[in-house]
């Protein structure tokens, strides 16, 4: 499994060129997005045909997070003949946002097969995702997402053609390495029943080597770091650091907490999972 960075960034920053909120894993033919904040449509489009993803999930309906699923729609809207679609799996309520965006009541509907995401395990295409609540609004999840069985693997041609496998019922997680995102999460022990040793975790660390001020409900680098070795994972790489706090500052106050790997990721950024 690949995971390319579309956007790394909060939501306000005065980094050029920095996106929102967007990380893109591949397998084979098949790839999932992982939230699509403001901002990372370009860089989704530069990188691969939108329309073939087998799903778009959202971790929280906070825009940095889920609003360039507008231009997304209108890409699939008016860019073919006929109009193509792709599944969107979020938080209760995401469809309503996204018509009342526009004042259109079938604006999300005419493009987008949105879905709920809840507590548990779904498959999608070849992956199998865990969906856990977390601390930050009312409904956040954070995401592991990991590589089923070869079999499903080949079955990845028809994810990549739009067809979604969706929710399995009863589906049983599989052992593979993984990579655990942390959407905004506020309580980094939240995060620790997601990861298993050897995963990657992508983990926010908005306040840098910071504070959080009560009530943001984020997490700082250190947060991410003590996460991450509690749960035994094999790297961490750090995102979503807001305008203010020194990028260099984070990753040693990472580097302190954990004894792996430890990176400051940004657009355009490639790892092997």
């Amino acid at each position: 499994m690949e995971l390319i960075v579309i956007g790394a960034g909060p939501a306000y920053t005065d980094r050029a060129g920095s996106a929102a909120s967007s990380y893109l894993l591949r397998a084979g033919d098949a790839a999932l997005l992982l939230d699509l904040g403001q901002g990372a449509f370009p860089n989704l489009a530069s990188t691969l045909e939108p329309s073939v993803l087998a799903a778009v999930v959202v971790s929280h309906l906070h825009p940095d997070h889920f609003i360039d699923l507008v231009p997304l729609r209108h890409y699939l809207r008016y860019e073919f003949d006929p109009p193509r679609r792709v599944r969107v799996v979020g938080p209760a309520g995401l469809a309503d946002r996204l018509d009342a965006l526009h004042g259109h009541p079938d604006f999300a509907a005419i493009s987008l097969d949105v879905a709920p995401l809840e507590p548990g395990l779904q498959r999608i295409g070849p992956f199998t995702v865990e969906a856990r609540r977390v601390a930050h609004t009312d409904e956040s999840y954070a995401l592991r997402v990991s590589v089923a069985d070869s079999a499903a693997t080949g079955a990845a041609a028809g994810a990549a053609t739009g067809a979604v496998a969706g929710a399995v019922a009863g589906a049983v997680a599989d052992s593979a390495v993984g990579l655990v995102y942390s959407g905004d999460c506020g309580r980094a022990d939240d995060l620790v029943p997601l990861i298993r040793p050897g995963d990657t975790l992508l983990c926010e660390a908005s306040f840098g080597a910071g504070t959080v001020p009560h009530g943001a409900e984020h997490l700082t680098a250190a947060d991410a770091a003590r996460a991450a070795a509690t749960g035994h994972a094999a790297r961490v790489l750090l995102t979503h650091i807001q305008m203010g706090f020194d990028r260099g500052e984070a990753l040693a106050a990472a580097q302190a907490a954990f004894a792996g790997p430890v990176q400051l990721i940004t657009e355009g950024d490639r790892f092997e999972l």
